[in-house]
C-alpha cells in the first residue's frame, strides 16, 4: 500500500506563505500526475494543482497565479508552494498520485490554516 509524507502545513498570516511538501514510498514516475486537493470544512474536496510525469501543470483559477507546483524527481518529491494566502485557502491539503483516471492513492492531508 502507497504510503505519503506529506508536511510544511501550519498557520500562517493573510499575505503569507507556505511549502507544502510529499513524498510518495513508491516512485513518482508510477503515476500519470501527482498533484494537490484541498477540503475546507463544509465543503467539497477540490483539486488545486497537478503536475503530470512530463511537467505539464494545472491549476484551480482559485489559486491561478499565486501557486506553483513542482517535482524533485531525484527526490522523489512533489511541491506545492503557496504565497499571498487568503482565509479561504484555509483547508486540509492532500497529496495524491494519479494513477489512471479512476485510481487515485491520497495521502492524509496537511492542515493549513491562514488567519491574522
Amino acid at each position: 500500500q502507497v504510503q505519503f509524507e506529506e508536511s510544511g502545513g501550519g498557520l500562517v498570516q493573510p499575505g503569507g506563505s507556505l511549502r507544502l511538501s510529499c513524498t510518495p514510498s513508491t516512485s513518482i514516475f508510477n503515476y500519470y500526475a501527482m498533484g494537490w486537493s484541498r477540503q475546507a470544512p463544509g465543503k467539497q474536496r477540490e483539486t488545486v494543482a497537478y503536475i503530470t510525469a512530463g511537467g505539464s501543470t494545472n491549476y484551480s483559477d482559485s489559486v491561478q497565479g499565486r501557486f506553483i507546483i513542482s517535482r524533485d524527481n531525484a527526490m522523489n518529491t512533489v511541491y506545492l508552494h503557496m504565497t499571498n494566502l487568503k482565509p479561504e485557502d484555509t483547508a486540509v491539503y492532500y497529496c495524491k498520485a494519479i494513477a489512471s483516471a479512476v485510481n487515485t492513492i491520497w495521502g492524509l492531508g496537511t492542515q493549513v490554516t491562514v488567519s491574522p
